[in-house]
């Protein structure tokens, strides 16, 4: 892999104000932060502020998707915040 490979990401947002969890995937972490941190994506705007708590890294948008699609499939809290807690070794 050289410096210029895309690179993907699945991420995990947690709202500050219910503190629902909200699951996504992009090509570039810091742009699609900002659109959710400045309200300007219509399925986060409305539990704004947001906290990123957690990416993983791919090399193929398939394979993020995949994985976006096993998290989100999981229809789980507590699969979530099991991943939190193994990723980093503590939740807060």
């Amino acid at each position: 892999m050289g410096i210029d490979d895309k690179h993907f990401y699945v991420y995990i947002l947690q709202s500050i104000k219910d503190f629902s969890y909200y699951i996504g995937q992009c090509d570039d972490l810091d742009r699609r932060m900002s659109k959710h941190f400045d309200g300007l994506s219509r399925y986060t705007a409305s539990k704004r502020p947001w906290r990123l708590r957690y990416f993983e890294v791919y090399y193929s948008r398939t394979d993020a998707l995949k994985r976006e699609r096993q998290i989100k499939s999981m229809k789980s809290r507590r699969y979530i915040e099991n991943l939190l807690v193994s990723k980093f070794g503590m939740s807060d």
